[in-house]
């Protein structure tokens, strides 16, 4: 009987000082489960300036089971992980990033609760060594998430996971532009549970992952997976409409029962105005949001460009 196929789904962005270290650590899970497991390490090259590319395909000189997906400029995070589910011919698929954050020793557990027969098999963290901004950040946006998402997201968890051929199969008809795709991994349902795990420092480099990223798929997770905003922008409406009444009845009230009260002025109006129009922009804000997905959907561009592919064929030839 053929051993079962797993691929390994690896976006790289400038990791040159971290991708032999991190290729180093995977070889050791790999090679003690080479018994049972054939593997496919998928690395997708999104557009790195620095060294990536050239440390990427000298690793491969050595390791026929790499395969590199080069794409012809930097794409994003949530579209290389979209490359490598695309061209990954494994019957589990393991998604995980290269700067040792994600420990690759933690993958084995993943693979073991799939034996036990779970489709999804997320890494959920017990602990993050971040800042202290970035752990409270993750920890709100995770609880709004859980509020107001459609779909069921598990908190503390990121792309880690494994997800099965079938579960691949079926995150591959999901062609959006905007991108989260743990939301589609929980979307797409089957079986799911978690392993635990204290997510490591970077090994060396920075994050590729600024306030800016994390505020772009924050906004992604929640227009993607939640249409709450919208009804947000409906109950304030009426909220305000309610204000209006009740300023409405009270300046009549001071009219007619306390006009010696009454202070002639301009600023409760010049306040109102600009209180209104600010929640106007707001949900024109919320709104061209939406919009603008609509319109990136409809354009129907591909989701991403492939310079080349590197690989080594059954005669250890590359092509």
């Amino acid at each position: 009987m053929a051993k079962q196929r797993i691929s390994y789904i690896l976006p790289v962005y400038n990791e040159e000082a971290n991708l032999k270290a991190f290729h180093t650590e995977l070889k050791k899970v790999t090679k003690s489960l080479s018994k049972q497991y054939t593997f496919e390490l998928l690395f997708i090259n999104d557009g790195s300036k620095d060294a990536s590319l050239s440390i990427l395909t000298e690793l491969q000189k050595k390791d026929t089971s790499i395969m590199i997906i080069d794409f012809a400029r930097n794409y994003g995070h949530q579209l290389a992980l979209t490359a490598g589910i695309d061209h990954a011919t494994g019957d589990a698929l393991i998604i995980m990033d290269t700067d040792l954050q994600d420990p690759p020793k933690v993958s084995a557990q993943l693979i073991e609760k799939w034996e036990q027969g779970f489709d999804v098999v997320y890494a959920q963290r017990n602990s993050r060594k971040d800042s202290w901004f970035k752990k409270i950040s993750a920890d709100l946006f995770y609880r709004l998430l859980q509020q107001i998402a459609e779909v069921e997201i598990p908190k503390d968890t990121g792309d880690f996971r494994l997800i099965n051929r079938a579960v691949a199969d079926q995150v591959r008809n999901f062609r959006e532009h905007n991108r989260f795709m743990r939301g589609i991994v929980s979307y797409v349902g089957f079986t799911q549970t978690a392993v635990r795990f204290d997510r490591d420092q970077r090994f060396a480099g920075k994050t590729h992952y600024p306030l800016r990223a994390m505020v772009r798929l924050a906004k992604d997770g929640i227009i993607g997976f939640s249409t709450t905003p919208l009804k947000v922008i409906s109950r304030m409406g009426y909220f305000i409409a309610f204000l209006s009444v009740v300023a409405i009845l009270y300046v009549l009230y001071v009219r007619i029962f306390t006009p010696h009260v009454a202070v002639e002025g301009w600023a409760f109006t010049v306040i109102s105005i600009f209180f209104v129009g600010g929640v106007q922009l707001i949900m024109l804000g919320v709104l061209g949001g939406y919009i603008a997905r609509i319109y990136r959907e409809v354009q129907g561009r591909p989701l991403y460009g492939v310079r080349s592919i590197y690989r080594i064929n059954a005669n250890n030839k590359k092509t």
